[in-house]
């Protein structure tokens, strides 16, 4: 049982990051911020949860199967992270490419301590709290009054994991796949990494936020694993019986020219390479939805609408369906994971040829980041536009990609990853 307190805040940003740096004494940190984005299905605005008070960890083996008896068993808000290899649980896929940052492949724990921000409330919600402890730490938290947040100063040198003209002969190697007929689209991605290197988390996180304000803004720390991302999209969120996906595919570069930038977001609109990209995942996601939907319950609500962020103009669609009482929510995110935007159509084809031509194994990149709530909605978003930190191992890890289909160039998917990457490559060298 959660006691609850509501606090009443006057200057709601300034407690956000008071809160965030506060957090950092607990070796399982997740924050979500939306950045003040107007999203009609989001339930908060910001998020932290902190201090697992259960958890679990695990590999790809009956990895969904175990995610299903702990939140069913726990019947409490969990937090956590889904890696793309649950592919390889819930088909005949393997993962065998390099990995850097050795995550664990799933891992969701039960806060002690939970806040729920909207507005200019912040909702706190302890489990097994100690006399005054909401009170005290309350007042701890404030007491963090303009933290100073040690910068990064050390010089980060980015590689490229797939140098450019590899890139032109396995995007090549990829466009032969699709005239065969194998696939019909798939989503190629490269990793950049820097080794030996050292970061401060906390100001990278809030460097790439500021010049980012994504909606689903997280920061998640893991023992000494931390994700930083800017990401702007959405996998899937289920409340009672609606269930939503939010793919994005199409990307354009915004400009500081205010004609120009309508022109740019016009573009992307009208450009039938983009659009055909969404409406084949679109119709992937339709599929996936499916599998869990009430009969006929699966609705287009909006198709390749651009959305303005500030490093990139996206294109981005909207599916919904309904779900009858009986779907357990795992059988959701079973039965539509990895994200149609991060693979590609036909997705098992497009996977296995995915596996083989990229050089990293992508991990948390193209996986998922959200929760569960008491009593079984969800909410997850994709990860990307995001820097994956190992501080043992003092390895840095940011990967971009981008739909590979039968009118692509190799030329612009490489300027298209370079424009995709830029907001992380800025905050480390800079």
């Amino acid at each position: 049982m959660r006691t609850t307190v509501n606090h009443s805040l006057k200057h709601p940003e300034n407690f956000k990051q008071q809160l965030l740096c506060w957090s950092q004494q607990f070796d399982d940190v997740i924050w979500l911020d939306s950045n003040k984005h107007k999203d009609k299905y989001s339930s908060y605005d910001a998020i932290l949860a902190v201090d697992a008070f259960t958890s679990l960890k695990t590999d790809c083996f009956d990895a969904f199967g175990r995610l299903a008896e702990y939140q069913s068993s726990t019947k409490d808000w969990v937090f956590g992270y889904l890696t793309y290899d649950l592919k390889n649980t819930t088909e005949r896929l393997t993962s065998k490419n390099f990995d850097g940052l050795d995550f664990p492949e799933l891992y969701f724990f039960q806060p002690k301590k939970l806040f729920l921000f909207k507005d200019n409330t912040v909702e706190v919600q302890y489990l097994k709290m100690i006399d005054d402890e909401i009170k005290n730490d309350l007042l701890d938290i404030e007491n963090f009054n303009n933290p100073t947040i040690e910068e990064s100063k050390n010089s980060i040198k980015i590689k490229l994991r797939i140098h450019k003209d590899e890139y032109f002969e396995k995007v090549n190697t990829m466009l032969a796949h699709i005239q065969r007929g194998d696939i019909y689209e798939a989503n190629f991605c490269q990793e950049f990494y820097a080794e030996e290197s050292v970061i401060n988390p906390i100001d990278t996180f809030t460097k790439l936020n500021k010049i980012s304000k994504p909606p689903f803004a997280t920061f998640l720390k893991i023992e000494d694993k931390y994700l930083l991302s800017a990401t702007p999209e959405r996998y899937i969120k289920k409340e009672g019986d609606l269930v939503i996906s939010q793919p994005i595919k199409g990307t354009a570069k915004r400009s500081i020219d205010k004609a120009e930038d309508i022109k740019l977001a016009e573009g992307l609109s009208k450009d039938q390479k983009e659009r055909s990209e969404n409406i084949m995942i679109v119709d992937l996601v339709r599929n996936d939805l499916s599998h869990t939907a009430a009969k006929g319950s699966v609705k287009v609500e909006e198709l390749c609408k651009v959305y303005s962020f500030l490093q990139v103009h996206q294109m981005v669609s909207t599916i919904s369906s309904r779900i009858s009482e009986d779907v357990k929510p795992i059988d959701i995110l079973r039965t539509t994971f990895p994200m149609g935007s991060m693979t590609g159509a036909p997705k098992i084809s497009a996977m296995k040829i995915i596996e083989d031509l990229e050089e990293t194994k992508r991990g948390l990149y193209s996986g998922s980041v959200g929760y569960f709530t008491p009593n079984g909605d969800f909410d997850f978003n994709v990860i990307i536009r995001s820097i994956l930190y190992n501080e043992t191992k003092k390895y840095i890890s940011y990967s971009v990609g981008s739909a590979i289909t039968t009118k692509s160039d190799p030329l612009k998917e490489y300027e298209e990853c370079l424009i995709k990457a830029k907001a992380m490559r800025e905050v480390l060298e800079n």
